[in-house]
């Protein structure tokens, strides 16, 4: 394999690894943004309150998000992994 293909082949599949990671980690950024609001206003800081939370709204945008995922990480490996295994 030529180190150019080889290269674009591996750039691809970070890109595509930021894009399927992207929901989930947004969703986190800003459940532990409103949360830390949530205890800076409030004084209160218990473990917990961050914790479950956070959990619960990336499990769920990790249900909704999950088809999109997985046509993502198929079309990745239909368009350049297969091609590539085949070509040997």
């Amino acid at each position: 394999m030529d180190d150019l293909i080889f290269q674009d082949t591996l750039r691809q599949a970070l890109w595509t690894a930021v894009v399927i990671a992207a929901p989930l980690l947004s969703v986190a950024l800003v459940a532990g943004l409103a949360i830390g609001l949530v205890q800076a206003l409030t004084s209160v800081q218990e473990m917990t309150l961050t914790f479950v939370p956070k959990v619960a709204a990336m499990m769920l945008v990790f249900w909704v998000s999950m088809s999109f995922m997985t046509a993502t990480l198929v079309t990745f490996f239909h368009d350049r992994i297969l091609p590539l295994v085949a070509s040997g």
